[in-house]
Order: C-alpha cells, then sequence, then structure tokens
C-alpha cells in the first residue's frame, strides 16, 4: 500500500495547516505514518548577530526550537488528528534543504504540503520552498492550495470522487505519475468514483499546408493515450493495483502553449474530439522532467510552469530513471573521497 510514511513540512501559518485534512484522509486509508515538520530557519539571526555575541545566538536557537515544538506538540493534541500515527520533528536549518533531507531520514514516501500558487503562467521563477522540493525530491510531492482544497473525505452518504489530469507525452517517464495520482485518487474518493483523465497536449503547424503533418501528430497521440489506457486496465502500465477502483478516460488537445493549455483544460474543462463535455479537474498529477542537480533551485519546465499558474492541486513526481542517476552518481562521489 502506498503512503505508509508521510512528511507534512509546516511553517505555523494556517495555509500550511490546511495539508492536515488530506494528509489525515491518506493514513487512515493505507494505515500510514505522519511526521509533522518543522524547521527553525535562524539564517536571519546569524546575519543580525554573527559570531560576535554567542550568547545572544544560543538564546535564538534555544527560544527557536522550543517554540517550534511547542507548536507541534499543541497539533499533535487537535481532535481531527486523533485516530492515526503521529510523529513530530524539529530541524534547524534551510527549509528546503532540511524537508529532501527528511524524507531520506523517515523514509518518506510521499510529501504533502500547501503553496500559495496563481503567479501566472507566463512568469518562470516561483523561488519558494515548495518549488525547491519538487524538483528534488525523491518522492511525489502533493501541494495543496488554499484557493482549491481538495476534497478530504466523501460526505456522508454520498458518492464523492477525485478527478485527476494527468498530461502525458510520448516518454515513458512521464507514466511514472499514474500510480501514485491512482492511489490518492482512490483515497480520496468514495469506492469506484474517483477518475483518471489522461490527456496529451499536441502543437500542430499552423500552415494548411501542414495539414497532413498535423493530422499524423494528433493520431500519434490519440493512439499513445488508448494505448496507455489499455495497459493501465490491463495491469501492464504503472502497477495499478486491481484494489484501485477508478474510471479512466482520455482526450487530445492542440494547443500553442502546453502548461497554458494543461491549466485550461484541468480548470475549465473543454469539449472533446468526439463531442463529449470535459469536465473539470480536482486535481493535476504530472511527472517534472527536469533534471539539474541538488544545488541548482530554478525548475524552468512544463511542471515548473503548471506549479506557478494553477490554482489547483497538483501531485509531482520526478521520473524514476532520473532519481536512480542522482543515487548513482551520489554513490560514485563517494566512492571518489
Amino acid at each position: 500500500m502506498m503512503f505508509q510514511q508521510i512528511l507534512v513540512p509546516l511553517d505555523g501559518s494556517p495555509l500550511a495547516e490546511g495539508a492536515l485534512p488530506v494528509t489525515v484522509r491518506l493514513a487512515r486509508i493505507s494505515g500510514g505514518t505522519i511526521t509533522l515538520l518543522q524547521v527553525a530557519d535562524v539564517s536571519y539571526a546569524y546575519l543580525s548577530y554573527g559570531v560576535m555575541q554567542p550568547a545572544a545566538m544560543h538564546a535564538i536557537l534555544n527560544s527557536s526550537l522550543a517554540n517550534a515544538s511547542n507548536y507541534l506538540d499543541a497539533l499533535l493534541r487537535r481532535p481531527d488528528l486523533a485516530g492515526v500515527t503521529l510523529k513530530k520533528q524539529v530541524v534547524l536549518g534551510n527549509p528546503a534543504t532540511v524537508i529532501l533531507s527528511m524524507i531520506n531520514t523517515l523514509s518518506a514516501d510521499l510529501v504533502v504540503m500547501s503553496s500559495h500558487g496563481y503567479t501566472g503562467v507566463k512568469r518562470w521563477v516561483l523561488g519558494s520552498v515548495a518549488e525547491k522540493v519538487v524538483h528534488h525530491a525523491p518522492v511525489p510531492v502533493l501541494i495543496l492550495r488554499d484557493e482549491k482544497p481538495l476534497l478530504a473525505h466523501p460526505n456522508g452518504g454520498g458518492a464523492n470522487g477525485v478527478r485527476a489530469l494527468i498530461p502525458l507525452d510520448a516518454s515513458a517517464r512521464s507514466q511514472d505519475v499514474i500510480a501514485p495520482a491512482a492511489a490518492l485518487v482512490a483515497a480520496l474518493s468514495s469506492p469506484g468514483q474517483g477518475e483518471l483523465h489522461l490527456t496529451q497536449m499536441v502543437m500542430v503547424p499552423k500552415e494548411s499546408s501542414e495539414g497532413a503533418k498535423s493530422e499524423a501528430l494528433l493520431q500519434n497521440a490519440r493512439q499513445n493515450l488508448q494505448a496507455t489506457c489499455t495497459c493501465i486496465r490491463e495491469g501492464l502500465v504503472a502497477n495499478v493495483g486491481p484494489e484501485l477502483r477508478f474510471k479512466l478516460t482520455w482526450s487530445v488537445s492542440v494547443e500553442r502553449d502546453i502548461a497554458e493549455g494543461i491549466v485550461r483544460v484541468a480548470e475549465d474543462g473543454e469539449r472533446a474530439e468526439d463531442g463529449a463535455v470535459i469536465e473539470p479537474c480536482d486535481l493535476i498529477a504530472m511527472t517534472t522532467h527536469g533534471y539539474s542537480g541538488i544545488k541548482k533551485w530554478t525548475m524552468g519546465s512544463i511542471a515548473g510552469r503548471v506549479l506557478q499558474a494553477t490554482r489547483l492541486p497538483l501531485l509531482l513526481v520526478r521520473p524514476a530513471d532520473m532519481i536512480r542517476k542522482e543515487h548513482l552518481e551520489e554513490e560514485g562521489y563517494q566512492n571518489n573521497m
């Protein structure tokens, strides 16, 4: 069962605490453990006091740690968090670096965090802790928004389902998000009510003389999505277990800008080629394809632009082959030291 160790970074704000209802729902379904993490970031204090006033610096460190610990203790006593296994971690350091380190320390398999979003699809740099984490985390990261909260639990007696948009391309990498997205949708939906909607954005030439080429691109996209759906249903893609019951649909969209198209279809829906109406989604789930190394903090990718632009929750997954490559590089570096 996925999501056995869930890491929730908190900064003391109501926005960050908005990640808790969904996280508790996931932990109850999986029987997993939630670790609440508070990072005491004292970098500004260091800049202010420096090494010339060690006594003042020591007092600031102790106060920061005590405040963070007391804050998490208060959260652990909240009635709405009852019924799941909860742990707390208080760490000094840079928030993004600490979060990435704690993923490995705790063997976390999911990070859930809230982030302000919606800076406009044309802007490329978000500059937030969330962006740094999703670009380097070796596990899925669920980014929640206060503008569009994700369904935390089915309402009593009703049939409720989470609908996730999964943008794919022709690469195998893009399919790495399917299994965690399916597990997430199944956990947050009434039985059999969740839906994965696969989509492929196609950029076709404007010139009419390129009509044949445009149709070929569209046909290739249709065949790719049909084949992917068939493989998912037959258990040949993403190791999606038969216990995860959900509806599976797909559509192809013609777009001038891939990131804009993903956000538009997810938030507004559209009319498919066959005339069927594609409803707006509750969640976007996609892989990040960028590979930049741990020291680089910019994303500069379609996934990064979607993260910056959408009001919707976003599940981001780094491709498995890229994570393996990083591990091999780190092992090689350590062996050469």
